[in-house]
């Protein structure tokens, strides 16, 4: 198996030459944006945790939530399990967040292997922890382990911006989105950060996930 991965900018260009050797008209959207950030972390434990700490919240909400739990020691395995659900919710957590967050420790992910694993079947072991969709399964891929093909097709800003460039009739759904870049392959991870850039110069706002 040939896992494709974009370490650098670099490598990130020499993706959009190809991705636009496809399809002309992210030309005009590289143009305007230049070339995205990666915006890679380091992955683990504490990211898939904090990315699951603040959905459905705004930035400030979360990042509030998220200290309270690095301040509290709540933020690794052992302390969680140690930790009773009212020790958690103190920290700001809800009821439904907190057995997100157990979930995720009782399936104790070996984050080394992910990295070996095909782009499918990294979304499928992180998919069977309750409180991760296929989305947060995909910000993964593209951000932690750099997965070079990942199209976000469920995100609005791709889909908005897809619309756009693409000048589609109405915004994709995403089985449309997925039929209509197959060709993009393998360069749909430089798909996703030129729609999120994209999207951002349209909405004069910063789009790319945090």
């Amino acid at each position: 198996m040939n896992i494709q991965t974009i370490e650098n900018s670099e490598e990130l260009k020499n993706h959009i030459s190809a991705l636009i050797a496809i399809e002309p008209r992210f030309a005009a959207a590289y143009e305007q944006v230049g070339v995205p950030n990666l915006r890679h972390n380091a992955g683990g434990f504490k990211q898939l945790m904090r990315a699951m700490v603040g959905q459905q919240l705004s930035v400030t909400a979360a990042a509030s939530i998220w200290q309270r739990l690095v301040d509290a020691n709540l933020t690794n395995p052992q302390k969680i399990t140690e930790a009773t659900d009212e020790a958690l919710r103190e920290q700001g957590l809800s009821k439904q967040k907190t057995r997100y967050v157990r979930s995720l420790v009782e399936h104790n992910i070996d984050f080394a292997i992910l990295e070996t694993m095909s782009n499918e079947t990294v979304i499928k072991t992180l998919t069977a922890v309750t409180g991760i969709g296929r989305w947060t399964a995909e910000m993964y891929l593209l951000f932690s382990l750099k997965r070079a093909d990942v199209l976000a097709v469920d995100d609005l800003a791709i889909k908005v911006a897809a619309m756009t460039l693409l000048d589609l009739p109405e915004r994709p759904t995403p089985k449309l989105l997925n039929n209509l870049t197959q060709d993009w392959s393998p360069h749909r991870s430089a798909a996703s950060l030129l729609l999120w850039s994209y999207y951002g110069s349209l909405r004069n706002k910063t789009a790319i996930p945090l």
